[in-house]
């Protein structure tokens, strides 16, 4: 019987105002969350200044879990030409954090991320956030009866997105090849 290697995924849905950013342990086809959270930027005012604290926290959750890859949601095209520059600052300063610490980066789409997840690429947040809570066995009412854990919960579904269909990307290919450094 074949050993299956276990495996820490650090998942990051980018953002300029809250970062998601979540680690799970995978162990086959079995999957447990080991940190979900978020990074609020909204008290800097300075867009420079947002994108110091992303690579230093991105840094410490690198070195606290020591994840066998990263997993990061791909900005989708928008509209604002600004909002989508600053948007991939953000990206590339945490895919920095990965690289400073040599850990290999793989990118998706989010319409990719919710086809895995729901079966549906154009799912909403809501039928997304419903199946990861039943895949990951988190409770329902806990999450509603605690103010702290429902701040910025669909940010955290996002992220989980990214995390959860990761180990599936045998499946679906990424944007492009995993980069190893």
């Amino acid at each position: 019987m074949a050993v299956t290697a276990e495996r820490i995924i650090l998942g990051v849905d980018p953002g300029t105002n809250v970062m998601g950013y979540g680690v799970l342990r995978v162990m086959g086809r079995k999957a447990e969350m080991l940190a979900l959270g978020i990074i609020d930027l909204r008290k800097f005012g300075d867009h420079y200044l947002k994108l110091g604290h992303i690579f230093e926290r991105i840094i410490g959750i690198i070195d606290s879990y020591h994840p066998d890859e990263m997993a990061i949601e791909a900005p989708f095209f928008g509209k604002n030409v600004q909002s989508m520059l600053k948007l991939g600052r953000a990206q590339g300063v945490a895919m920095a954090a990965a690289i400073e610490r040599q850990v290999p980066i793989t990118e998706y789409a989010p319409t990719k991320i919710k086809m895995a997840i729901t079966g549906n690429g154009n799912a909403s947040k809501e039928q997304v956030a419903d199946m990861l809570r039943r895949m990951l066995k988190l409770d329902k009412e806990e999450l509603q009866n605690n103010p702290l854990k429902l701040k910025n919960l669909e940010k955290k579904m996002d992220n989980l997105m990214v995390k959860t269909h990761h180990p599936k990307k045998e499946k679906m290919k990424p944007l492009e090849d995993k980069k190893k450094f």
